[in-house]
């Protein structure tokens, strides 16, 4: 069965538009006007992932992640911001989305990200890949947990696919355009501050580990034991 998209705005052209478009590429769609509309379908319909508009009605779509975030639900979020505001969009990020995109958009671009963060996804969950032990740091991506010795850390979803593509390719350099194609699935749009905002979550969390993220200044990052 193809994977349901949740797509919550309030404003029906925009959820016309993006349907439109993603029926025709397989996707089953459903949507919601407002936030508390958003979390009832969420545990309702399971959905792969949610298109997030942040202004919406009842509760806006920083409280919805907020919400589902604190409760553990890793449905896929990718966030709508009404404009090009690097506050919004860091927000959502700190929040736990996993992408971002400005209005208006292209739909064609939407598409796009949805397939990227549910592939990335998809391949990072494989069983085919590799479990990977450096220094004091564990990662299991069959069931996406990590340890640093024998204490679990809790990881959101982008941060556990970010870590594992540093391990994946550990001593090297990658910029951060490299780990937006590998880690998000998707080329590169200029979205550069994703990837930071979600590399100060990590060094946070890795806290006093022996493995550490190193930034090549000018260049981007690797992981260093």
């Amino acid at each position: 069965m193809s994977e349901l998209i949740l797509l919550v705005d309030d404003e029906a052209s925009i959820v016309q538009l993006a349907q439109l478009y993603l029926e025709r590429e397989g996707f089953r769609v459903t949507s919601a006007s407002d936030g508390q509309a958003a979390l009832d379908a969420v545990v309702r319909q399971n959905p792969a992932l949610m298109v997030l508009d942040v202004m919406l009605p009842k509760l806006d779509g920083f409280e919805v992640c907020r919400r589902l975030r604190a409760d553990d639900n890793s449905v896929a979020i990718l966030m709508l911001t009404a404009r090009d505001d690097d506050i919004d969009k860091i927000v959502g990020l700190e929040l736990g989305a996993d992408d971002y995109l400005t209005k208006p958009f292209n739909p064609r671009e939407l598409v796009a990200r949805v397939k990227a963060i549910l592939r990335r996804d998809a391949r990072v969950s494989s069983p085919a890949s590799a479990a990977i032990h450096l220094g004091d740091l564990s990662i299991d991506p069959a069931s996406r947990e990590v340890s640093i010795g024998e204490s679990p850390i809790d990881l959101r979803a982008k941060e556990f696919d970010l870590l594992y593509t540093l391990a994946e390719n550990r001593g090297r350099v990658l910029s951060r355009e490299k780990l937006l194609e590998l880690a998000w699935g998707f080329d590169f749009y200029g979205q550069t501050r994703t990837v930071d905002v979600h590399i100060a979550h990590l060094r946070k969390k890795m806290g006093d580990s022996k493995v550490q993220i190193e930034t090549v200044t000018g260049i981007g990052y690797k992981l260093a034991v």
